[in-house]
């Protein structure tokens, strides 16, 4: 494992083909995905697909991440920065329902802000989510993003944008 990321309890990593039954379980999920505007992989052969055909690290230098817990070397979810449809990049992060409350998100999220900032020298991140989404309205609050607009995204209506600049 080539951990692109390393914080007190995680490593983050490029996706590979071998995550691939951790995706269709983690989008199998109804309760993950509810605010995401995403729909579940069909099977496995769908979400190696997916893994193959993901090329934001060779387009963007920088993609979403496996997010590998340390101590049990489980694969928990992922997070990264996304060079979105808006031409934003965006930060978002996904993860098994059996890791929520447990500060992975803000963990992950923060240490994604710290990279693209420090080492890509971007110089503004945002995150969306749904304005029902509390849990992730809180992790962006967290992590200091402050609320922009609200927008459609995704096909969500009421989505919430916020938004945090390198000089923060």
């Amino acid at each position: 494992m080539h951990p692109i990321i390393e914080t007190k309890r995680l490593f983050l990593r490029e996706f590979n083909v071998n995550d691939a039954q951790n995706m269709l379980e983690l989008n199998a999920d109804p309760e993950v995905l509810q605010y995401t505007g995403d729909i579940p992989f069909s099977d496995i052969e769908e979400a190696k697909q997916f893994l193959k055909d993901y090329n934001d690290y060779q387009r963007n230098g920088f993609g979403r991440w496996t997010v590998i817990e340390k101590s049990s070397e489980a694969f928990i979810g992922w997070c990264g920065l996304k060079l979105n449809e808006e031409g934003f990049i965006d930060l978002g992060y996904r993860f098994f329902k059996q890791v929520w409350g447990s500060g992975f998100a803000t963990e992950a999220a923060e240490a994604c802000l710290k990279y693209g900032f420090d080492t890509l020298g971007i110089s503004e991140i945002i995150g969306r989510t749904s304005a029902e989404n509390i849990a992730s309205c809180k992790v962006l609050e967290k992590i200091g993003m402050q609320y922009w607009k609200k927008d459609i995204c995704n096909g969500i209506e009421n989505a919430r944008y916020y938004r945090i600049s390198r000089n923060k």
